[in-house]
């Protein structure tokens, strides 16, 4: 049952805030240990919000963010462990996409989470200031993506300039055609400095 799938417990304590009933967007922090400030971000809003109408999970990658690095406690990039099309193993280090396709708990979890089909995702990232969309080939990734670029300032851009098979913007975006946003936050910018920007946002991602 999907309510069991969701289960936090089920999926090592993988924590979901917000609207669990029935979202229309879904927010995700830290697919990479190293980019922490989603988990910030994502939880002060909910501090601020309780009533929200958001689906948030403010850490999807606990392990690696402990330990401060991109990939998980097994050494696997998540962004890379998807079952799309495209998905290769590679090479171990930063990059490795896995034994096999969704070889990884987070991965798995992601993947039940697609029973809600929410409109769309968005996924907290760092350092490259950039709006990057997936899905929405009617145009509106494309529109959302514009939206969220006139708030916080970064250029909106289709292709993130490197090649990233097995990722979450390819299964669910390209393939699915969920609108699906990965904002590349400033990794020199503080948390405070993210608040005003994120929060403005989230509040227009409310109303979607």
């Amino acid at each position: 049952m999907l309510l069991q799938l969701l289960n936090p417990k089920v999926f090592m304590d993988i924590e979901i805030l917000g609207n669990t009933k029935n979202p229309s967007v879904f927010i995700i922090g830290v697919f990479h240990g190293d980019e922490p400030q989603g988990n910030y971000l994502i939880r002060n809003y909910y501090n601020t919000c309780k009533n929200t109408n958001l689906l948030l999970l403010p850490c999807l990658n606990k392990t690696g963010f402990s330990a401060g690095t991109r990939t998980n406690i097994k050494g696997v990039d998540l962004n890379r462990n998807f079952p799309a099309k495209n998905w290769e193993t590679g090479e171990r280090g930063d990059y490795f996409g896995g034994e096999k396709p969704a070889s990884e708990e987070e991965t798995r979890f992601l993947i039940s989470i697609d029973e809600y089909n929410p409109k769309v995702i968005i996924t907290l990232h760092a350092p490259y200031k950039v709006v990057n969309y997936d899905g929405g080939s009617d145009g509106s990734g494309k529109k959302l993506a514009k939206h969220i670029s006139d708030i916080i300032g970064y250029p909106v851009e289709e292709n993130i300039g490197y090649p990233t098979p097995g990722s979450f913007g390819t299964w669910a975006g390209v393939e699915r055609n969920i609108i699906v946003i990965t904002l590349e936050l400033d990794e020199d910018a503080s948390i405070n400095e993210l608040v005003k920007p994120i929060f403005k946002i989230f509040e227009m991602l409310e109303k979607y």
